[in-house]
């Protein structure tokens, strides 16, 4: 009988080696979407990633590759964070913390409810920030550098408008005044020095230039200290020329009637818009996010032919702020009106005892109690502090707390992890405990 086994031929060995130089079939890019449905992002989002990850080569880890993928997506969408990082107007964190509920209905927005007509958006808001301003009127824009480049392409285009040397700043973003200048249309003059600008330079810029505006800036986060001088919106006024004055921040008025204890020491030096618009500015400018503690938003007062030519100004469309956007300011302006500090958080933040951040500090339960010093933040009243407390972990843990749920933002100082109370809502104590303490190993 023949034998049921022979030694296998060449053909064969060919033939073998061939089927295990084959690739190996690339799992199921559908499946992998299935098995990251505990992440819950959307499944046209988890197919990409899976796509992603079974593109990228080894069939054996397109999983793992795949969950990473995923991760990544949902680290780059907008969700809550604590802020520990001090800084009350933290840029990256969104500026001023707000809260914003509304139900799921029209609004009168654009309606007039007393005659059934159509409105204006600007009537109401604008309103109450103007009375909280003390000026003519208000115009809101939908933030702060919109704001500057309306009121330039509005009342100065192909006119020269004149700024100190000192003032040509650029803020966060790429924000250059002398290139907003030129997109609105206006003529930049330069007058003074970098450190020292008189109101002589100013006259002679007018009588040399008949500039339509006389521009003063607010410096953000850059300061000239020592051999200067500068020259300020009353003095500025008594050339016959309409005085602009970017406040920047937002502070509406230096005496903080909304604050029981006044003013703080840490904003003696911010310009305010009740005070420069009295002193013999015709417009001011500021941001909503800021100091004024709302929504991103730019706001314009003054003048209120000026303000109105702005309205007027084509632009003036493109740069409306949304129905949410106006809802919150509304709730912000009505605080000031009603004197309610507590009501904005930025506000009830900034005026929290540093001895009662220290209790709230020890009752965390991990990490070294201490003193530290918060700063407003987004160019608001640069070079000063205020006096904070907080707890201290010694290393970096900064990957680890911003890998908690919900991520927790500090800083790194002399080598330690500080988690500043000042910026940390006390409802999110227990929270920051928490991850704390898993980012410690233990406390």
């Amino acid at each position: 009988m023949e034998a049921s086994h022979r030694a296998p031929s060449c053909d064969d060995q060919a033939r073998r080696r061939c089927f295990y130089a084959l690739p190996m079939r690339p799992p199921s890019v559908d499946a992998i979407a299935r098995q990251l449905a505990d992440t819950g992002l959307p499944h046209p989002l988890l197919v990409e990633a899976a796509r992603a990850a079974v593109a990228g080569g080894d069939p054996d880890t397109a999983r793992e590759r795949a969950r990473a993928e995923a991760e990544a997506m949902s680290l780059a969408l907008l969700r809550p964070v604590i802020n520990a990082t001090g800084v009350l107007l933290h840029t990256n964190l969104g500026r001023a913390p707000i809260a914003a509920s509304l139900e799921a209905r029209p609004s009168n927005l654009e309606l007039d409810l007393a005659t059934g007509r159509r409105g204006s958006r600007q009537r109401s808001v604008a309103g109450l920030l103007a009375k909280a301003a003390s000026a003519e009127t208000a115009l809101v824009v939908n933030n702060g550098a919109a704001a500057v480049l309306l009121v330039l392409a509005a009342l100065a285009r192909g006119r020269a408008v004149v700024v100190s040397r000192g003032e040509l700043v650029e803020i966060g973003g790429g924000f250059r005044i002398p290139e907003v200048l030129e997109q609105s249309g206006a003529h930049l003059v330069e007058v003074g020095t970098t450190n020292r600008t008189r109101l002589a330079d100013y006259a002679r810029a007018v009588s040399a230039h008949d500039p339509a505006l006389l521009l003063k800036v607010h410096q953000s986060n850059y300061r000239i200290t020592g051999f200067t001088e500068s020259v300020g919106a009353a003095e500025l006024s008594r050339l016959g020329v309409p005085v602009v004055a970017d406040l920047g921040s937002g502070l509406l008025d230096a005496a903080t009637p909304w604050l029981a204890g006044g003013p703080p020491p840490w904003l003696a030096t911010e310009p305010a818009a009740r005070q420069t618009l009295a002193t013999g500015a015709a417009l001011v400018t500021f941001s909503g996010d800021k100091l004024l503690g709302g929504p991103q938003a730019g706001v314009i007062a003054g003048s209120r032919e000026m303000v109105e030519r702005c309205a007027r100004h084509p632009m003036a469309r493109a740069l409306r702020p949304g129905g949410l956007v106006l809802a919150c300011l509304q709730d912000t302006a009505l605080a000031y009106l009603r004197r309610d500090g507590d009501a904005i958080a930025f506000w009830r933040m900034a005026g929290v005892p540093a001895a009662t951040l220290r209790t709230r500090a020890a009752a965390l339960g991990c990490g070294a109690v201490v003193d530290c010093e918060s700063v407003p933040g987004a160019g608001s009243a640069p070079g000063v502090g205020i006096p904070s407390a907080g707890v201290a972990l010694e290393g970096d843990h900064t990957a680890a707390l911003r890998a908690a749920d919900p991520p927790v933002i500090a800083r790194v100082v002399d080598g330690r992890t500080v988690a500043d109370l000042r910026t940390v809502e006390p409802a999110d104590d227990p929270l920051l405990a928490k991850a704390l303490t898993a980012a410690a190993g233990g406390c």
